[in-house]
C-alpha cells in the first residue's frame, strides 16, 4: 500500500494556526495538487481536518472515498454529494481494512493523524509545500517519533510564487 502525505507549511513547519484557521496559505494552492491527486484511490484524514474541510462550502474531494479518523463519532451525514465514512482504530489497522477493500494508493492529511501513521512506519512518500512565511506558531505537521526516519529526496520545484515543493520517498 502506498500511503503519502501531500502537506502545505508555513516556512517554520506548520500546516494551521492554533485554531486551525489556513489564512496563510495562497489561494489556489500548489500547482501539483490535481496531478497529485488522480493517482490516489482514497483519502484518510483526521476529525479536525475534516470539520476545517467543511467550512470551505464545497466539498472538494468529489467521489473519492474518504475516511475520517476519530476515536469518537463523527457526523459524515452532513457531506451529501460524496463517499465519506467514519472510522476509528490504529494506523496498521486502518491500512490493512482499506487494503483489503482494494485501495492502493491512500493520501493522508491532518496534522495528528500525519503523525500518528508517521509513528506507525507507513508512511511511504512525502510532498512537503512550503510557503514563505513565518507564522509562529500552529499546528506541527511532525512530532515525536520513536526513531529517525530516512528519507530520499525525489526533487524540488520552486514557483514563481514562492511556494517551494519537495517530494521523499521513506526509506
Amino acid at each position: 500500500m502506498n500511503v503519502t502525505v501531500f502537506a502545505g507549511l508555513s516556512l517554520d513547519g506548520f500546516l494551521a494556526r492554533k485554531n486551525d484557521d489556513l489564512d496563510f496559505l495562497p489561494d489556489g494552492g500548489n500547482p501539483e495538487y490535481e496531478a497529485f491527486i488522480a493517482t490516489v484511490d482514497a483519502i484518510v484524514i483526521g476529525r479536525r481536518t475534516f470539520e476545517k474541510v467543511l467550512t470551505f462550502g464545497s466539498w472538494p474531494y468529489g467521489k473519492m472515498p474518504v475516511f475520517v479518523l476519530s476515536s469518537n463519532p463523527v457526523d459524515v451525514s452532513v457531506v451529501k454529494d460524496g463517499e465519506v465514512e467514519h472510522r476509528s482504530g490504529e494506523p496498521a489497522e486502518i491500512v490493512e481494512s482499506l487494503s483489503r477493500r482494494g485501495f492502493t494508493h491512500l493520501y493522508v492529511d491532518g496534522g495528528i493523524t500525519v503523525q500518528r501513521f508517521l509513528r506507525a512506519g507507513l508512511v511511504t512518500r512525502l510532498i512537503v509545500t512550503h510557503v514563505p512565511v513565518l507564522i509562529g506558531e500552529g499546528i506541527p505537521l511532525f512530532g515525536p517519533l520513536p526513531r529517525d526516519t530516512q528519507l530520499v529526496h525525489v526533487r524540488t520545484t520552486p514557483f514563481k510564487t514562492g511556494l517551494v515543493t519537495s517530494e521523499y520517498t521513506v526509506s
